[in-house]
Parts: C-alpha cells; sequence; structure tokens
C-alpha cells in the first residue's frame, strides 16, 4: 500500500488493527501551523511486504513499562529482518516516552521517517499520578526518594487550585535527569554523577490540566500539553505549590494528535501481524 496525497497539505496514513488483521487508513491533512484535520476513516486488508515497509508505513504500539523508546524500535527492526528477511528496514520514533512510561510510541517506517519531525509537533495528551509529600532527584521513581514532607494540611482545593496555576503557558525548567544537550552532552549523564548543571527554562503550553482522581498521597491527572512539555518537571512544580514537594509515580500516554492509545497494538500482537 502506498501513500497518497489529498490536496496539497493533506496525507493517508495508515495503522495496524490487530482486531481484524487489517491496517486502518485514517485520512490527515497536516495543516502549515502543525495542527491537522481528520478528514475520514476506513479500513482495508492488506499484507506487509517489504514495498509497503520501505514506501512507508505508521505503526502505533503501546510501549511496554521499563522498554526504552529505542527499545522498541531495535525489537521491532531486528524481528523484520530475520523473520521476514528484509535486508534493510528503516525504522525510527516520532517522540520519546520514559522508560518508566507506557503508551502509545508512533514508529515510521522507510519513507515516512522524513515525517517524523512534523509528528513530534503534534499535542499530546496524558494520564498518570502524582504522589505528594516526597521528591526525588530525577522527579519521578526512576532515581530513590531524597525528601519527605509532611502533607496533612493538603485540601482538595489546594489542589484544584494548583492544577489550576500550572494551567496555560509558562516558562518550564526540563529535569537534570533529562536528554537535553548540554555543551554536546546529555543533561542525565552530568547529573548521575552528581554534576550541578544549568538549564534553560523552554515555553510550553498546557491547555488541559484536569484532576481526575485523590486519594492521598496520590492524585491522578489528565493533561495536555505542547511538544517538549516534561511531566516530570509539572510533578515537581505542582508540589512546589502545594509546599509539599510531589514526584511523577505513574505515566500513560493516550494521544499524539490524531493518533490514540486506543488504536495501537502491543508488540506481540505485532509480531503475529507480521508473519502473516
Amino acid at each position: 500500500m502506498k501513500n497518497r496525497k489529498i490536496g496539497t497539505n493533506g496525507r493517508v496514513v495508515s495503522f495496524i488493527d490487530i482486531g481484524t488483521n487489517s491496517v486502518r487508513l485514517l485520512v490527515v491533512r497536516l495543516n502549515p501551523n502543525h495542527s491537522y484535520s481528520i478528514l475520514s476513516r476506513q479500513k482495508q486488508q492488506i499484507r506487509l511486504g517489504e514495498g509497503e515497509f520501505e514506501e512507508g508505513e505508521i505503526l502505533l504500539i503501546n510501549k511496554p513499562f521499563r522498554w526504552t523508546s529505542f527499545d522498541v524500535v531495535n525489537s521491532i527492526r531486528t524481528f523484520i529482518k530475520i523473520e521476514k528477511g528484509f535486508k534493510k528496514i528503516k525504522i525510527g520514533h516520532a517522540g520519546t516516552l520514559d522508560p518508566l512510561a507506557t503508551g502509545l510510541l508512533i514508529l515510521c517506517t522507510g519513507k515516512m521517517t522524513k515525517q517524523i519531525e512534523q509528528f513530534k509537533e503534534f499535542d499530546k495528551e496524558y494520564t498518570g499520578s502524582f504522589t505528594i509529600g516526597a521528591t526525588t532527584p530525577s522527579f519521578d521513581l526512576e532515581t530513590e526518594i531524597n525528601q519527605v514532607f509532611p502533607f496533612d494540611s493538603v485540601t482538595d482545593e489546594d489542589i484544584y487550585a494548583a492544577a489550576k496555576e500550572l494551567t496555560g503557558s509558562y516558562e518550564q525548567y526540563p529535569p537534570a535527569f533529562s536528554a537535553i544537550k548540554i555543551g554536546g552532552v546529555r543533561a542525565y549523564k552530568y547529573a548521575r554523577k552528581d554534576q550541578e548543571v544549568t538549564i534553560k527554562p523552554k515555553h510550553v503550553d498546557i491547555p488541559v490540566f484536569e484532576i481526575t482522581g485523590i486519594r492521598l498521597p496520590v492524585i491522578a491527572f489528565r493533561i495536555v500539553c505542547s511538544k517538549g512539555t516534561y511531566i516530570r518537571a509539572i510533578a515537581k512544580d505542582f508540589g512546589e505549590k502545594l509546599k509539599c514537594g510531589a514526584y511523577l509515580s505513574s505515566l500513560c500516554r493516550t494521544r499524539i494528535g490524531p493518533y490514540y492509545l486506543k488504536d495501537a497494538v502491543e508488540l506481540e500482537d505485532l509480531r503475529k501481524i507480521l508473519l502473516i
């Protein structure tokens, strides 16, 4: 199956539907300002052969817990080469997920890898939980808790007010434990050696910060944000607003632009499809 143009800015892209052993076609218009319009959805029975992968496919994957995004790419690339006998296949992902996060990971193959930067511009949606009353150096569970604070005085009203304060646009300081480069070196390499670094803030947009559940010390949320936003950094800022600290205790990416986690497949299911 080949991609075909719809007008000047539209493109038909595809992803696997494990339920019907088919590939859904999602017709999306990619606008110059990086917004998008869904024009239609349809299904088509196809076989994923070497030609289709070279021409370009989009695969929606539910990234497993503790896997890096590269682990997923490498696993699929190796599987295709060995099981399908493809001599060469180009695969890349359109937006990293931390190892401790699960959820939607977009993979592009062949010529569609040229569109990866365009996919990265899309807004993202996440669900997860913050745990208040403690902090970690990485702002999540990658590192051990380093400080604890009382949170007995925190009320539901305080929690909703903190979320409201962090809704909108502001300058966010990324975590020291991040892949941002400082002088050509990833920031996390300095952080793991306990070396202090200066990281410049980044402008982020958070149009939605919804509190979906409160069972202290755990607070569940849904966040919609612009590219480059660190949910771990929101956890840290959230804890500071409440004056009791907080860290990210779970995270799942549920949407990237017009692509949803509910349409993604597990790695094992993808392997079954590829063997058809």
